[in-house]
């Protein structure tokens, strides 16, 4: 075997002087840079003394150089790499967004609507909002809980000045920090996206400029923070994407692919706006695991666990994400409270206080001589009991149509002693409970006797007075004419497990069908004349084996009859009940509910001063006053940059003429770009555009009232839009040294432009400085802008 020296390896690394004995070899041991290979025996001083002989034309045993030298390192070095710019951009995004956040010291728009919940979030009273789930009045009331906020303020107008138990920079400063990192977002998504820093900054200068951004993440409102999770979402999607080119199923590959699926729920759990950017980043996303499907490269078992990670991540985590946030939501909110009757009453007995103060110690089974309340569960127009009362039923209907002439049977939308009624077994005389009590089941043949009347429900083949199509629903009065009382109902529990359920109070949901002539009670909603005073009326619906909620009944109030004789009976019907049975509603049942009734009520759809068309964001026709100062002309108001609305809406319609001029060129085997490029700007058009177009297209179908702040995340798509199309134009479409220099410069013309109409509309955007008349009439640009100028 050929050996090498030690020292013939490393002279190299000394310093001539000592090879040329112009330092004594002692020296060596001083010298950083003379480190030797390692010998055998890994002895420093084995390669001093081969040098050592060296220089007396001595020989010794030669020993393999094993390795390289190698220098000591510390064992725990930490580097951080921090992009500058990003850093400047944050600071800037935070000074745009905190400056003066106090002012006003003023309830502002729907600063309003907003307060009252984190009011009733304070004090742990339930509320139901139809607008979206619970997360964003969550957060905001985290903002209040932070800042010390009791509760204690009466949200009842615009303008209200703060008290000052009221932490008004603590709940303004969520929104704000998450308008804020918005811009530094920006910039990200537009790099990962495959375009330059450059295009970045323009991305994120736009976002930070924005006037109608600013001012809506500076004040108790929700849309910078639907925002901020939308963008997060966008972010950690294409990241993931990235991360499955390079390293699928590492460490960061998870972590983004579960960011996705955590900010989507996030965007969700704030306004149900925020479905519609999940949707397209679930479409986009399978779009990417069909290209997967079709990659041979795949083993069966590799793509089967690629499904299986995304269908955990953008569907599992964010449905148990979304479940949980009204967890928490239904855990904090235990109390009575405004909104108790809109819910079932099985939800209002979980409540504390309220209805579970009415039914607490009710009997559970409902049995034969039972007094009980039924009440609808449709809820529509508005909740209500079947009632009844002495009157009658007029002999004719307007129309000349006769009626029945019998007692009036309703739906009243209050507690009444007449809500009372008495469930009798038509074997029996006895209307009181038994020992045991006999309870009842599913299928089972009862009478219902009007507790203050003692008159039976009944019904015949006679039209109902407004639903002619339905049957008429009475108290059975004898006149001893051919009207024979027809009294028989048959129980039918709709929500049973099984056909030997018995009717549970609050819990049971049972329809009442005719036994003679098939016909269901059912609230048709309408609103009897004044002969019935307003109330709702109640019919006999023919098609009983259908279902729906007005067909639907349940036990609110329940107790046990004692009394026979009529003084004694309505004396106990004024009186508490006595057994204590307890009731526990799970909390599926509880979500499934709330969940329900958000998506289905609907608050009575009145215009507004301030509301507008969706063909109005486009050219940005409109503005919203959001307050006003009392005394002098300094206002906000909720109005976007000119320059970047029609430059966006611009970008959007170059980029769709861009890209059919793309498909029609390659269609002729024409490829204008390289294929990489080319799959950039599909997926910046599927994002941007695709994410544009589903924030902004459903709102031309939408019938509610709409104000200008519903277009702002459409509007930041198109902002991401912007500036890859921009680069794109740059780098692609000028060919001569001229066309850029002429371009860059006219972008540089655009971006003062940007910044001068920010200036110019900041006193609108922060409420400060107040200005003259003659200022606001200047910056009136178009005539729908609702800027007020106070008249002296």
């Amino acid at each position: 075997m050929k050996t090498i020296s030690p020292l013939s390896a490393f002279k190299s690394e000394l310093p001539v002087s000592i090879i040329n004995e112009d330092l004594p070899i002692t020296a060596l041991e001083n010298v950083p840079s003379a480190i030797h290979c390692i010998t055998g025996s890994r002895d420093r001083k084995a390669a001093l003394a081969e040098l050592q002989c060296s220089r007396h034309n001595q020989s010794i045993p030669l020993v393999p150089c094993l390795r390289m030298p190698v220098s000591l390192k510390p064992p725990f070095v930490v580097t951080l790499d921090i992009n500058l710019l990003l850093v400047a951009l944050t600071i800037l995004g935070l000074l745009t967004r905190l400056w003066s956040l106090n002012h006003p010291q003023a309830v502002v728009f729907d600063e309003v609507y907003y307060g009252q919940f984190i009011s009733l979030y304070m004090k742990r009273i339930f509320f139901l909002d139809d607008s979206g789930p619970p997360l964003g009045h969550m957060l905001l009331a985290l903002g209040g809980y932070l800042g010390g906020f009791d509760g204690n303020f009466v949200w009842n107008r615009i303008g209200a000045e703060y008290s000052s138990n009221v932490p008004v920079w603590s709940l303004r400063l969520l929104p704000a920090i998450s308008g804020a990192l918005c811009v530094p977002l920006t910039y990200q998504i537009v790099v990962e996206l495959g375009f330059s820093a450059r295009a970045g900054l323009v991305a994120s200068i736009l976002l930070l400029f924005e006037n109608a951004l600013i001012t809506q993440s500076r004040l108790i409102l929700l849309e910078s923070v639907l925002i901020f999770f939308i963008l997060l979402a966008l972010l950690s999607f294409i990241k993931f994407c990235h991360s499955q080119e390079n390293s699928p199923f590492s460490i960061c590959w998870w972590f983004w692919l579960l960011l996705t699926g955590v900010s989507c729920a996030l965007a969700v759990g704030v306004k149900y706006m925020g479905l519609f950017s999940y949707l397209l980043i679930l479409v986009i996303a399978a779009v990417h695991t069909w290209q997967l499907i079709g990659d041979r490269t795949l083993s069966n078992v590799s793509l089967l666990f690629h499904l299986l990670a995304r269908g955990f991540s953008l569907l599992l985590v964010p449905a148990a994400l979304y479940l949980g946030i009204f967890y928490i939501h239904l855990s904090l909110l235990i109390r009575s409270g405004p909104h108790d009757h809109i819910m079932s009453s099985a939800f209002q007995a979980s409540l504390e206080g309220g209805l579970s103060r009415i039914t607490q110690g009710q009997p559970l089974e409902v049995a034969y001589g039972s007094q009980i309340t039924l009440r609808n569960t449709l809820g529509k127009p508005v909740p209500c009991w079947l009632h009844s009362h002495k009157n009658t039923y007029p002999v004719r209907y307007e129309g000349g149509r006769g009626s029945s002439h019998q007692q009036q049977v309703t739906c009243y939308p209050y507690k009444d002693v007449n809500n009372w009624w008495i469930v009798k077994d038509p074997a029996r005389q006895e209307m009181v409970v038994g020992s045991p009590p006999r309870a009842i089941h599913h299928g089972d043949t009862i009478q219902l006797v009007h507790g203050m009347t003692t008159r039976f429900l009944n019904t015949h083949d006679v039209a109902a007075a407004l639903s002619p199509y339905s049957q008429e629903i009475s108290c059975y009065i004898d006149y001893n004419i051919s009207m024979p009382a027809q009294t028989l109902w048959r129980v039918e529990i709709v929500n049973r497990e099984s056909d030997t359920d018995t009717w549970k109070n609050i819990l049971s949901e049972v329809k009442l069908v005719h036994v003679n002539t098939s016909a269901a009670l059912k609230l048709s909603g309408a609103a009897l004349p004044d002969w019935g005073f307003r109330q709702l009326e109640v019919v006999g619906e023919k098609l009983s084996k259908s279902y729906h909620q007005s067909l639907v009944w349940n036990v609110e109030e329940h107790r046990y009859g004692r009394s026979q004789e009529q003084s004694e009976l309505e004396q106990e019907l004024h009186s508490p009940t006595q057994v204590d049975v307890a009731r526990n509603l799970s909390f599926m049942a509880r979500f499934w509910e709330l969940q329900w009734k958000m998506l289905t009520m609907r608050s009575e759809s009145t215009e507004h001063k301030y509301s507008s068309s969706p063909l109005d964001w486009l050219t940005l026709d409109t503005s919203i006053a959001y307050w006003l100062h009392p005394k002098t002309t300094a206002q906000i108001q909720l109005l976007g940059n000119p320059v970047i609305w029609y430059s966006a809406n611009a970008g959007a319609l170059l980029y769709s003429a861009l890209l059919l001029f793309y498909l029609l060129r390659q269609q002729r085997a024409i490829y204008d770009i390289p294929s990489d490029m080319w799959q950039t700007l599909q997926l910046t058009g599927a994002v941007c555009l695709g994410g544009w177009a589903v924030n902004y297209l459903p709102f031309l179908a939408m019938e509610k009232t709409l104000f200008l702040y519903h277009y702002l995340p459409a509007l930041t798509y198109l902002i991401l839009l912007l500036p890859p199309l921009l680069e794109h134009t740059y780098q692609h479409l000028l060919r001569s040294e001229v066309l850029r220099n002429t371009f860059s410069a006219l972008l540089v013309v655009w971006m003062s432009s940007v910044f001068l109409t920010y200036r110019r509309l900041c006193p609108l955007t922060y409420g400060d400085p107040p200005l003259s008349p003659a200022e606001l009439k200047g910056l009136r640009w178009k005539d729908n802008w609702d800027i007020l100028i106070r008249k002296r």
